[in-house]
């Protein structure tokens, strides 16, 4: 059985990560969708409410999980058994940073742990979290970016309303 992980922090998801995994369920008998709880960050929705999101939006898929970890991606890959890392790539910026990232889980995995490289749709190619979230704290419309509920979230959370 083929199994891979796509983690990141997905804070909020939006509809770029969401066709990452759609692409990438296609190619694994089992993609788990790998929430982050990164110290390092302040993320604007907790841990849980990024996995309840990912639950909602991938529950069409049937061979996608969702699961929350800490730490080093190469530790949570090695007590789940998992070999392949799936990482998205919006421009030539991301790569480099990414390639150091999956350089880096193979000396920590002993090798164990690949990642491939799925490039975004074009049409997501200029979608980034942060970004829908300076968009969503000023009122405009983030219809194209994330799905409903998770725009009804983000207005939420900003108190506000889009324009």
């Amino acid at each position: 059985m083929k199994r891979a992980v796509y983690p990141g922090t997905f804070d909020p998801m939006t509809l770029g990560h969401l066709d990452i995994i759609q692409r990438a369920s296609e190619m694994f008998d089992i993609l788990i969708v790998a929430v982050l709880n990164n110290n390092q960050k302040k993320p604007l929705f907790s841990v849980d409410e990024r996995v309840k999101i990912l639950k909602k939006a991938t529950e069409h898929i049937p061979n996608v999980e969702v699961d929350s970890f800490s730490g080093l991606l190469c530790d949570y890959a090695t007590k789940n058994d998992l070999h392949v890392a799936v990482r998205g790539l919006r421009a030539v910026t991301d790569f480099e940073y990414e390639l150091q990232l999956a350089q880096t889980n193979r000396v920590l995995s002993g090798g164990k742990l690949d990642t491939i490289f799925l490039s975004t749709s074009l049409e997501y190619s200029y979608l980034s979290s942060s970004g829908v979230k300076e968009i969503a704290y000023f009122g405009g419309d983030i219809s194209k970016t994330v799905p409903d509920y998770v725009a009804d979230m983000l207005h939420e959370k900003y108190g506000k309303k889009e324009r």
